[in-house]
């Protein structure tokens, strides 16, 4: 008797058989897959459209808004530019650099910049800056534009 225990603890119990589906079972569900995953098919039958000419106001803007109307491009005229149309209202003199604000802008030695006077652009560089004045160039002359002291 204690064999017949010894024996029967040894005997692994019989894996439970695996469940199969029909394979009817198994189309079905590929075919409720494959229908899922296809888009159907939408068909639009009034497009709309927003079609406006370029007098009229674009809906987007706000209330009381009036564009800048812009003529040309970034090319340079020729013509003077008056000391008038700079604005030095800072500058700043350091051992290795210099910085100045034209026009609320912060500029330093060298840099480049474009001026809009009216509907022409004028390029213009900063040649030097010192103690109470800033230099500007443009092509071969030079603006000598002061410092503004209130």
């Amino acid at each position: 008797m204690t064999a017949a225990v010894m024996f029967a603890a040894d005997e692994k119990p019989a894996a439970a058989p695996a469940k199969t589906k029909p394979a009817e079972q198994t189309a079905a569900a590929e075919d409720k897959n494959k229908a899922s995953e296809e888009p159907s098919a939408i068909v639009v039958k009034n497009k709309s459209s927003f079609d406006v000419d370029a007098a009229t106001r674009n809906p987007f803007w706000p209330l009381g808004f009036k564009p800048k109307a812009r003529i040309g491009g970034a090319g340079d005229a020729d013509g003077e530019v008056p000391p008038s149309a700079f604005l030095v209202s800072t500058i700043t003199l350091d051992t290795t650099t210099r910085f100045a604000i034209i026009n609320g802008k912060t500029m330093f030695e060298g840099q480049q910049f474009g001026l809009q006077v009216g509907t022409q652009i004028y390029q213009v560089s900063v040649k030097r800056i010192e103690d109470g004045r800033v230099i500007l160039s443009r092509h071969d002359e030079e603006i000598v534009v002061p410092l503004r002291r209130k």
